[in-house]
């Protein structure tokens, strides 16, 4: 089942339907001082949420935040090494070893985020607040999500657990919001112009990458950034041996990445109450495979494969407005405003060339064109000593999703140009409202949205009768925080999530005749539905500062694509059918600490980071073990920060996968391989040369290690003569240079 795999529940329904309520009881029932300054000062206390700035100790939800420091002085390149020490977060990345119609390994490279078990278009996915492309995979093709370039983002923040009350469809799993670089961070100190260039080198894919960021002040009303970026670098290492130019090859397959990018801004502000900014942003990454994997070995038939190669190419471009008003007027304190156009392009073109049978190609394109628009107020609203601040709005977006099929020699009954899915447009509208109460020691937050989506599929070029589907969802939420002490504080969060069908799901069609099986559309999918509930605490002492967090979540109505419906496999009459269709239900649960020792002073000195992660899940259709679960994953580092340089070792463990925790039907032939525990430590180190002049520089898996991601090896056997091939990288060296002037 797609996005499914094991844990015991970690408790009872009634139970945990009980938590919240009980935790609000027994918090009224504490003894405290008021805490009056926490409601006279409303600037210290914003919505509880993602649609706006709030301090993040004021959020009933597990957070991460990946800023700009971190960015660059960890050596992260890419969205892998963005989560590589964050405590239940991954982004597969399997090697690139696939064929023109077997096998979709590494066709998605940086496939996209997993959190907390769940991945895929599971998880929502956003730059600065606006939608990104989703993932599109089937049979043999296969496009990821990894339209981001780093260099352009000044942080990342990840919500853990659903997000739908707010964001609606796609965020079941959590949501990834990538915010762009803003002229501010350049023009500080009263500066007019500023900015900032890179170079650097990444050992793992002997990546080299440069950029230049600057920024103006115009005058008093017009501020201006511009930031560039490119880079090239190779296939990602593994610990393979074999170089063989046919199927027994475990070392990479010779591979050259190109990327370009460009963020451009404009910001207005004419008066206090009022800003405007408007941004362009474009991303541009091909790949080029020399497939050696793919080749056969002598003797040949006639169709057996003597050369394979592949290009892959993501474009997005995006143009987006956002206004921001100060009304002070009954209705609405402040207003905000987004209208944002995204284009997307992702295309494969990948030829084979056969002994003495007819070569074949194959060119496959997915594109994505989005219209999003929103209007967001809030009020502030005070009453004796409650204070409240609500805030409501509206969001619409309409998708076009197109994808073609050309090439030489299509599959057996089948003639180019073909669709799988009809040309579709995707539409949804809603309206969320949520309300911050704040009271002495506490803040409660209930938020409800509700979303009204369709899906008009159009019949042109499309081989089976195209179906249309609409439908609807409320996603209701609610938080709470609880302020023990100033130091000590507890939270619990209930949040609903639903993730609509999307265009491939409900119409995915292909038919073989000769070999005598299909897939069929389903007009009758219904959304995916999530309950959950997490409880936290958290701690900022002189030297200790932690997030603890328990979670659950009961899952309902998930889509496994391509299953069985009917049919015998061979037979022309009565061929096997596949088709999308409502059969999931799931129980995850889990839980996550994290924080830090700081032992520094005047922010000098030793500090020790530290976190945990352990989730559990299982398919309660048949009671196995979900496999899109990751082992648990624990970090601990020492960094030292002296006033000119600073240097951190980190340590990363990544548990064996149990077989308790392994459905192991998903592997027909064989048994499914399992990943052994591993632990891989790295050192980072940062000189400030100068005030504006900073040399970065990073030792990785410095002890060599030998070792696998479970999500990477998913249905690869235990007996495989390639597990090498899906290694992680060995030691590598990573170096990059940062002036700022």
């Amino acid at each position: 089942m797609a996005a499914q795999n094991n844990l015991r529940p970690a408790f009872r329904p009634k139970f945990r339907l009980a938590l919240l309520p009980c935790l609000i009881a027994s918090g009224l029932g504490l003894a405290a001082p008021a805490w009056a300054q926490r409601v006279a000062a409303l600037n210290e206390v914003v919505v509880s949420g993602s649609r706006s700035e709030q301090a993040r100790d004021d959020l009933p939800v597990s957070t991460e935040v990946i800023g700009r420091d971190d960015i660059e002085s960890r050596q992260i390149t890419d969205i892998r090494d963005a989560v590589r020490d964050l405590p239940n977060v991954s982004v597969k990345r399997a090697p690139a070893r696939f064929g023109l119609a077997q096998g979709s390994t590494g066709r998605d490279a940086n496939a996209g985020f997993n959190i907390r078990g769940l991945d895929g278009n599971r998880v929502l996915m956003l730059t600065d607040g606006i939608r990104t492309p989703r993932s599109y995979v089937f049979s043999a093709n296969a496009f990821g999500r990894d339209y981001f370039d780093l260099s352009l983002v000044e942080r990342i923040e990840i919500i853990k657990g659903p997000a739908s009350a707010l964001y609606g469809s796609d965020g079941l799993a959590g949501l990834v919001n990538f915010i762009t670089r803003d002229p501010s961070s350049y023009l500080r100190d009263g500066k007019t112009f500023g900015g900032s260039a890179t170079i650097g080198y990444s050992g793992d894919d002997n990546g080299t990458h440069g950029g230049v960021t600057l920024a103006g002040k115009a005058n008093d009303t017009l501020q201006w950034l511009i930031s560039a970026n490119m880079g090239r670098s190779s296939a990602l290492e593994n610990m393979g041996t074999n170089n063989a130019a046919n199927v027994d090859r475990t070392t990479p397959n010779p591979e050259r990445d190109r990327n370009k990018a460009l963020l451009a801004k404009v910001i207005l502000t004419p008066n206090a109450d009022q800003r405007h900014g408007f941004t362009f942003e474009h991303v541009d990454k091909t790949a080029r495979y020399d497939l050696l994997s793919g080749l056969a070995k002598p003797p040949y038939a006639s169709t057996s494969v003597v050369g394979l190669n592949a290009k892959t190419d993501l474009q997005r471009d995006r143009f987006t407005y956002d206004g921001r008003l100060r009304l002070d007027s009954a209705m609405a304190d402040s207003l905000l405003a987004v209208v944002s156009y995204q284009k997307a392009k992702s295309r494969e073109f990948i030829y084979e060339d056969r002994y003495t049978a007819a070569d074949r190609t194959r060119d496959v394109t997915y594109d994505e064109s989005t219209w999003q628009l929103g209007l967001q107020a809030d009020k502030m609203v005070r009453m004796g000593d409650w204070a409240q601040k609500i805030t409501y709005g509206v969001d619409y977006t309409r998708t076009n999703v197109e994808n073609l099929q050309t090439g030489l020699v299509p599959p057996a009954g089948e003639s180019y140009p073909l669709k799988r899915f009809p040309d579709t447009r995707e539409t949804s509208s809603a309206f969320y409202v949520q309300d911050e109460f704040i009271h002495d020691r506490w803040s409660i937050t209930p938020g409800i949205r509700f979303d009204r989506f369709s899906l008009d599929a159009k019949q042109a070029g499309f081989g089976a009768q195209a179906v249309s589907l609409s439908g609807s969802a409320v996603s209701p939420k609610l938080g709470v925080l609880f302020r023990a002490t100033p130091q000590w504080s507890i939270d619990g969060n209930y949040a609903s999530g639903f993730k609509a069908p999307n265009a491939f799901q409900v119409n995915n069609f292909f038919e073989n005749v000769i070999s005598g099986y299909k897939t069929i559309p389903n007009p009758n999918l219904k959304p995916e539905k999530s309950q959950n509930i997490e409880i936290g605490t958290r701690g900022r002492t002189g030297v200790l500062r932690y997030d603890v967090a328990v979670f659950t979540g009961d899952y309902k109505d998930l889509i496994e694509n391509d299953r069985q419906v009917g049919g015998v496999f061979g037979s022309r009459t009565n061929p096997a059918t596949f088709q999308s269709v409502n059969i999931g239900r799931a129980r995850i649960s889990g839980f996550e600490f994290k924080g830090e020792l700081d032992f520094t002073r005047d922010g000098n000195g030793f500090s020790v980071p530290f976190a945990y992660g352990q989730t559990r899940g299982r398919d309660r259709t048949n009671n196995r073990p979900l496999n899109s679960i990751d082992p648990s994953k624990a970090s601990v580092g020492i960094k030292y920060q002296a006033p000119a340089w600073s240097v951190r070792l980190d340590a990363v463990n990544h548990a064996r996968k149990k077989w308790s925790d392994i459905d192991a039907t998903e592997v027909t032939t064989g048994t499914q391989f399992q990943t052994p525990a591993a632990t891989t430590f790295d050192i980072s180190a940062q000189w400030r040369i100068t005030k504006d002049l900073r040399l970065n520089a990073s030792l990785t898996n410095l002890t060599n290690k030998r070792y696998w991601m479970w999500s990477d090896v998913r249905g690869l056997t235990a007996t495989s003569p390639i597990r090498d091939a899906y290694t992680q990288p060995g030691r590598s060296f990573n170096v990059s240079l940062v002036a700022d002037f």
